[in-house]
């Protein structure tokens, strides 16, 4: 059968988004890296472009992905176990690899055990999976990560088991617990450690102080989740995210290897009958192919790093050049959200002048990333920054002077 119809439909489909807004422009293509030098930090190679470019819009907080270390586990492994897994982890597609990191990580973020997924996406996806029930309530917060949103609809939660409530609100949080009925057998409060487009954190110990006052309602209590993926490797005297920026501590920890530690993959972290539960019931677990062996012996290599005293100096110039970033945007009379985070935001206010900036950061080799109405609402305008391990003094310093430049 012709696709030409659905193709005309198609079409008109993507034309839409693109008057409303909200299509994405064509990606860029990175064709090569340019090691740091001269008080400058790493550069970047665009397809179509002979210039160098700054990215201020990496994941990739301590800088990682090229550490000797890494590359040389990732290479081990592959010469071993060969560039995929083979098969499900169900059907002998767990390599030792696989055990050595999920061990890794347990240990690295305090927890009995832990599960290794394809994503962090994936992982919040199968964890929801795993622990809905018919009986099951979910509270979450306003500015959840899709990831979240999304878990919710696949595990089939309806409408009326599940509550939204403000950002970081925690006197809403209480209002919902105590709105949730009284037939629900276990209660789940789902947030974001690091929310990735402001760069603060959750206020950990006011929810769990609030989560105690309901836990005898319900028969399994009131578990809360957390999704660290911004917060792990690169938040906390020692990276170990959130929980060790508020010195508290949540059930369940979900965390990916694919942005402080620079390789791919995602874990679950929890007690070891939670894990168990997830490993045997999660659909996205059971059902795809997990990391290669590669990605595995990478990330445990990337943990052994963040653990160790290289980890802690890249920690500590993470620290630095995220404070001289902060200190600079306030120099200039640019408006942020306050925080330690290296997720720096930009507030501009107005979508054609949010355009206008990212187009003139990109014209001095800047790379940053705009959110403009209607992704957000007008009057919430704003650039994100990343910063990363890598970047200099120099590197902010030029990223500010651009930004004067641009004001």
């Amino acid at each position: 059968m012709s696709l030409e119809r659905l193709n005309a439909t198609l079409v008109e489909e993507v034309a839409a988004l693109e008057r409303e807004g909200r299509a994405k422009a064509p990606e860029r293509v990175i064709v090569g890296h340019v090691p740091a030098s001269d008080g400058r930090g790493p550069r970047y190679l665009l397809q179509g472009s002979d210039q160098e470019f700054l990215r201020m819009n990496s994941n990739s907080y301590l800088s990682l992905s090229f550490h000797p270390a890494v590359l040389a586990a990732a290479d081990r492994a592959t010469h071993r176990f060969g560039t995929g897994p083979g098969a499900v982890r169900f059907i002998d597609g767990t390599s030792a690899e696989h055990t050595v990191l999920e061990d890794r990580i347990a240990r690295f973020v305090g927890r009995p055990a832990a599960r290794a997924f394809n994503s962090a996406y994936t992982s919040v996806l199968g964890m929801a999976i795993a622990l809905s029930t018919s009986d099951t309530f979910w509270v979450g917060d306003e500015l959840n990560h899709n990831c979240i949103i999304r878990a919710m609809r696949i595990a089939n939660v309806p409408k009326e088991q599940r509550a939204i409530f403000a950002h970081n609100d925690v006197a809403d949080l209480e209002q919902q617990l105590a709105s949730v009925p009284s037939g629900m057998g276990r209660v789940m409060v789902i947030f974001d450690g690091i929310f990735s487009m402001r760069g603060d954190n959750a206020p950990v110990n006011d929810i769990l102080e609030a989560v105690a006052g309901h836990e005898s309602r319900f028969r399994d209590g009131v578990i809360t989740v957390m999704d660290d993926s911004h917060g792990i490797g690169a938040y906390g005297p020692t990276g170990r995210g959130t929980e060790e920026f508020c010195q508290a501590r949540v059930d369940v920890l979900i965390g990916t290897f694919g942005k402080a530690f620079g390789v791919n993959g995602g874990f679950v972290a929890a007690s070891r009958e939670l894990v168990e539960a997830v490993r045997q019931k999660a659909d996205t677990y059971i059902y795809t192919n997990p990391l290669g062996a590669a990605d595995c012996a990478a990330a445990v290599a990337a943990i052994e790093v963040a653990d160790g005293p290289d980890g802690r100096e890249r920690l500590s110039n993470l620290a630095a050049r995220t404070a001289q970033f902060r200190d600079g945007l306030r120099g200039l009379g640019l408006e942020s959200i306050p925080g330690p985070h290296p997720v720096v935001p930009l507030l501009v206010r107005d979508t054609e002048r949010t355009r206008a900036i990212v187009r003139g950061l990109f014209d001095r080799g800047i790379l940053a990333v705009g959110l403009t109405f209607p992704v957000v609402p007008r009057g919430s305008e704003t650039i994100r920054f990343q910063v990363n391990a890598a970047h200099t003094a120099k590197d902010i310093s030029q990223v500010l002077d651009a930004l004067d430049e641009l004001r």
